[in-house]
């Protein structure tokens, strides 16, 4: 969940070791390669290199940051990732504090943008029901904006002029918060097949 750091009731260390545990027991059950977001998120970056390198240690393929750290941290940890392997996933908590904001905040399709530049693997980009509902064609301009080799300019979409992302990678868009299996139909119509649907809450309460 994006809200854990390492606090004196559940260290990192000890999270990780309980949640890999499961992962491999999980991967040796149903015979298929499963992953946890092992969130790396610190003060530092020396303390979030030290937790990335202890998850990879672990076997972990995945680990997640928040939008929080800030973009520098951000693309060095997207660097790292890169360099052992590791699928970067970004939690967008913060990022209301100025996407909400019609005056002087900015909008999430400019920090889709940023994240894609920046190099990470998956972003949390909204979703069309649960509780982070939003406007679906607006989500879908998000979508569209990580995923797209070429971005058209369609005003519907809140895409106002077309961009080349020539050989730029893309970034995989997460649907999370309050959605069920219940919804899948609603989801894909709106989002598409192109997309990571997280059902249920965090596995940490």
């Amino acid at each position: 969940d994006e809200n854990i750091n390492s606090q004196p009731f559940m260290r990192y260390r000890e999270r990780f070791l309980f949640s890999m545990e499961e992962v491999n027991h999980a991967a040796a059950k149903s015979g298929e390669i499963k992953g946890h977001y092992l969130n790396v998120t610190a003060a530092t970056m020396e303390n979030m290199y030290e937790r990335a390198n202890f998850a990879g240690e672990l076997g972990s393929i995945i680990v997640m940051i928040d939008l929080v750290i800030g973009y520098t941290a951000i693309q060095s940890m997207a660097y790292w990732a890169r360099r052992n392997d590791v699928i970067l996933h970004l939690h967008r908590a913060g990022n209301s504090t100025y996407s909400r904001q019609k005056n002087h905040g900015m909008n999430f399709r400019v920090i889709c943008k940023w994240m894609r530049m920046a190099g990470v693997d998956h972003i949390h980009a909204g979703t069309v029901v649960g509780k982070l509902e939003g406007e679906p064609k607006m989500i879908k301009g998000f979508y569209k904006t990580l995923l797209d080799l070429t971005t058209r300019h369609d005003f519907a979409f809140g895409l106002y002029f077309s961009q080349e992302w020539a050989s730029l990678r893309k970034c995989i868009p997460v649907a999370s918060g309050g959605i069920n299996a219940g919804q899948m139909h609603f989801l894909l119509h709106y989002l598409g097949d192109d997309v990571i649907l997280q059902f249920g809450g965090g596995t940490i309460g």
